[in-house]
């Protein structure tokens, strides 16, 4: 019998097509309710710090070096108060095979598939991580499907996405580029079921269970090299699973480090707006997967994401499009370095953060990317004029997405702001309650007291106030 694979037929299938191609039952940390074994799901991916340094070691991931930015922490200091000014540091994350910290990532869900006898491995993304998966595939001798969401209805793509289309395709992938819009999810899950490949999602534990040795990595460098842990890590968030799983590595080896995230503020765009996809210069790193992701984690491709930033940010701080511009010609300028945006998001937070630190606090940037044609600064801003964005220097504080970009005129005006995290608590809070639709148990609120990095006399008090408001 054939299967009806018209929009509404596949997408019925869905849990019976991701239980085939996760090579995870994830029933099995279900409660019945809000709450589910987060912790349980994470040791079931079945890797150790050692034993998934061993795979990334021999894949040509990992180990990547630490820099000190001596220009950019003078030039901080400059423009801090009297003794402030923490020094700046990255690690070089573009070191890795593919040129970003997302092979470590794809290197465990890559070596998953390959142990568990699968022949080829699918990922829906726009971004680094297709790349990645490619690369180690390609390694393990396994068949690679990229499924990216490229244009609008004009057929027009982004110059960063085209760019990493091109280095998918050069890894060896087969790349299926398709315009914005619920079309995505729908083509990926009809490949996974024609294929019987695996699903190298960015949110199973075993991705993200590859991200806890960049923090483990961290922690170890900054003890060999300096005789302390970084007073501040500070990680691009979208996903979330970044931050998640080198928190995580960072509390595997026991550092006390601050966990800072970092967005650009895109807010008032709508990713998933066909008028609106091409009127962006940042295609991740920004508010609109970052903030809708932190407060609800489950809105992947997966029952259950293991990226659940809430649990580790003890800061959200987002900056503009036009700041991240400013410090990546910097970053060149200055230091030599020529890396992607992605990272850069995160240096311009730290960038202003280090002017609110002592002069003997480290702060260090966890990841960098690899840049190329369409990340340029100069592709994105001409991309940007063709698309009606007026460009010109100015407050950064002044600029509204979609309508403008403001490179600053001065560098002290690179301000990152804080978002509301206790906003965004309760918002997940909201969210969990929506989306299960139940009276929460002593355990869901045990759950949500861990998602959302505060306790249970916290969760009670919000669970009242929106029930009574």
């Amino acid at each position: 019998m054939s299967r009806d694979m018209s929009y509404a037929g596949v997408l019925s299938r869905r849990p019976e097509i991701m239980k085939q191609a996760a090579g995870l039952d994830f029933s099995l940390f279900e409660s019945g309710s809000i709450a589910f074994d987060y912790e349980r799901m994470m040791n079931e991916a079945g890797f150790s710090i050692e034993g998934i340094q061993k795979i990334q070691s021999e894949h040509g991931v990992g180990n990547t070096p630490i820099i000190e930015l001596r220009n950019l922490t003078a030039l901080a200091r400059k423009l801090a108060p009297e003794g402030k000014g923490a020094r700046i540091f990255i690690k070089d994350e573009a070191a890795n095979a593919s040129g970003s910290f997302k092979a470590r990532r794809a290197s465990t869900a890559v070596y998953q598939a390959y142990k568990l006898g699968y022949k080829g491995v699918v990922t829906a993304t726009s971004g680094n991580y297709g790349a990645a998966v490619a690369s180690q595939a390609a390694m393990y001798g396994l068949k690679c499907i990229v499924v990216q969401e490229c244009y609008d209805s004009r057929g027009v793509g982004q110059p960063e996405i085209i760019e990493k289309a091109r280095k998918c395709e050069a890894l060896g992938a087969e790349v299926i580029q398709l315009s914005v819009g619920p079309e995505l999810f729908y083509t990926f899950l009809a490949i996974l079921e024609q294929t019987g490949y695996f699903n190298a999602s960015l949110y199973t534990p075993f991705a993200i269970a590859g991200v806890e040795t960049l923090g483990y990595e961290i922690a170890m460098q900054f003890r060999e090299r300096y005789g302390k842990d970084p007073d501040v890590v500070v990680a691009t968030n979208a996903g979330g699973g970044n931050l998640t799983g080198t928190a995580r590595g960072l509390m595997k080896a026991g550092a006390q480090s601050k966990i800072v995230a970092a967005s650009v503020d895109l807010s008032g765009l709508h990713m998933a707006a066909d008028s609106q996809f091409n009127r962006k210069s940042f295609t991740t790193g920004h508010t609109g997967f970052g903030m809708p992701f932190t407060t609800w984690p489950d809105r992947t491709d997966v029952p259950r994401s293991a990226a659940r930033p809430l649990r580790y940010m003890d800061r959200y701080l987002t900056v503009h499009q036009g700041e991240v511009f400013y410090i990546t010609e910097a970053l060149a300028s200055l230091e030599g370095l020529e890396k992607g945006p992605a990272g850069n998001t995160a240096l311009t937070a730290a960038f202003s953060l280090a002017q609110e630190l002592d002069q003997d606090q480290m702060i260090v940037v966890q990841e960098t990317e690899y840049t190329g044609a369409g990340k340029h600064i100069q592709p994105q801003l001409s991309f940007a004029r063709e698309n009606g964005i007026e460009l010109k220097f100015g407050d950064p504080n002044d600029e509204v997405p979609g309508k403008n970009i403001i490179l600053p005129s001065h560098p002290k005006l690179i301000k990152a702001q804080d978002a509301d995290l206790d906003h965004m608590r309760k918002s997940l809070i909201k969210n969990a309650l929506s989306n299960y639709n139940l009276i929460p148990n002593d355990a869901d609120i045990k759950f949500l007291a861990e998602e959302t990095k505060t306790n249970v006399d916290y969760v009670r008090k919000a669970i009242h106030n929106l029930i009574n408001n």
